[in-house]
């Protein structure tokens, strides 16, 4: 994979060894207007790489940093996620600018690029993330359209597969949500949207429904925790 070196002063030592992905998508209305911010100092945000639409792939925190991605965010018992991840910027304009779609060369390229963090890092299918499963309520990237499905399908995530409606159960779905990594502290809903969000797009209530309920119950039974 060829890669375009435009490094970031935004970054510092980790605290933790790498160990989870987080896909983010920019939500600005350019590519070179997402890279140059993630590039100026006075603003204090970067991530290890930006995929632009046509699949370049632009380097901007050497790995072994720690980049600014992440913000106040939670997953399987983890508070400083931006030590423990590799961040990826995915140029889309997000839900600010129409949330378009995702060009198929930019997924091939997230795909491909995402599979080479995995196996250098030995990062769990569980810990592959977007925005919205480490911050719900609070972030909504990399949106409904983004591709998750076809990701898990070649090595990048889990998808829950064998999903069959259960009857909801409060209790019991946050208990599972949890285990497979979303914080246990925000409210229920809030945690559905998001969960909804990735996987299932087409109808983003909140609510505890059958068929949110039988995916929760797949997804978590798709292996012990890791």
């Amino acid at each position: 994979m060829t890669l375009i070196h435009r490094p970031s002063p935004n970054f510092n030592d980790r605290a933790l060894p790498v160990s989870m992905l987080v896909l983010h998508y920019t939500g600005m209305e350019t590519g070179r207007a997402a890279i140059d911010r993630l590039a100026d100092p006075d603003a204090k945000v970067s991530a290890h790489y930006v995929v632009a639409e046509d699949g370049s792939v632009i380097a901007m925190v050497d790995e072994a940093k720690r980049a600014w991605h992440a913000g106040l965010s939670y997953w399987r018992g983890i508070t400083d996620i931006n030590s423990a991840s590799i961040g990826m910027e995915i140029v889309n304009g997000g839900h600010d600018f129409g949330l378009p779609d995702y060009p198929p060369a930019q997924i091939d390229a997230v795909i491909a690029l995402s599979r080479a963090i995995i196996a250098r890092h030995a990062i769990a299918p569980v810990n592959v993330v977007g925005h919205s499963d480490i911050a719900p309520g609070r972030k909504i990237d990399p949106g409904e359209k983004f591709p998750w499905e076809r990701l898990a399908r070649e090595g990048v995530g889990l998808w829950p597969d064998g999903v069959v409606p259960a009857k909801p159960d409060e209790a019991r779905a946050a208990g599972l949500l949890n285990a497979i990594g979303y914080n246990p502290e925000l409210a229920l809903g809030v945690v559905l949207t998001e969960f909804q969000r990735r996987y299932r797009p087409s109808r983003l209530d909140g609510v505890l429904d059958d068929e949110t309920m039988g995916l929760i119950e797949a997804l978590a039974g798709k292996g012990p925790p890791a």
